[in-house]
């Protein structure tokens, strides 16, 4: 397996000894007309493929895969790589940063920026199943929401701001994950409880010793919890 000394190097590898791994989704007609004007202008990836060691001469690619894909329609003999750690951390940064996957973002602790950001990419991608929501709308009602609470994106569809169930609402896991803090016993302010799901209501009130919640409707528990 790779030395320490080897990690962070460029090396001059065989395409033989190299697993393409995922591989790459991108059209045949720029990866064939890459490779035909590689071996045009001297043959050289100067953009190397990122590997990492699996065996005794053996590597395989964990980003760069539309390089390695143009190394081997060029029919090239070697191919410039940086061999990394291949531990999982180092995959995914490298995978990021390479535009092979799309970073997210914590919306437990995002910024108000953040949210809108990443609200204003996925509405602007073609075909965007998000194209009628109102970014601005959309950030301050989740920004204001108590989203560090959250399990799921599901209290999303409760703040009415054009995100609904289904493709919409699957959309955000793209750009968003989630690490709930453990759900408190005193909130009390309505506008926050409003926001919450039935199932985060009833968890509450059990906490608090609130009596009769099965039969309780939405804007029962809210009224019930409010309560100081």
């Amino acid at each position: 397996m790779s030395s320490l000394s080897n990690i962070g190097n460029l090396m001059h590898l065989y395409l033989d000894e190299i697993d393409p791994g995922e591989g790459t989704n991108a059209p045949e007609f720029l990866i064939k007309a890459s490779a035909h004007l590689l071996n045009q202008k001297g043959g050289r990836n100067w953009i190397p493929v990122i590997v990492k060691e699996t065996g005794k001469d053996k590597y395989q690619v964990i980003a760069n895969s539309f390089i390695y894909a143009i190394a081997e329609a060029a029919h090239l003999d070697r191919v410039w790589c940086i061999i990394t750690d291949g531990s999982d951390e180092t995959v995914e940064v490298t995978k990021v940063l390479a535009g092979e996957e799309i970073p997210k973002i914590n919306l437990s602790k995002a910024s108000r920026d953040e949210i809108m950001a990443a609200l204003e990419y996925l509405i602007e991608q073609p075909g965007s199943v998000l194209k009628a929501v109102k970014p601005a709308i959309a950030t301050n009602r989740i920004d204001e929401a108590p989203r560090e609470y959250w399990k799921t994106l599901d209290p999303i569809l409760n703040l009415k701001c054009g995100i609904t169930k289904g493709k919409k609402l699957d959309a955000l896991n793209q750009v968003f994950y989630l690490t709930p803090q453990p759900m408190p016993d005193t909130i009390t302010d309505t506008a926050i409880l409003q926001t919450m799901t039935i199932a985060d209501l009833k968890t509450i009130a059990q906490k608090r010793g609130i009596t009769g919640i099965t039969k309780m409707k939405k804007d029962d528990l809210v009224k019930a919890l409010s309560k100081p």
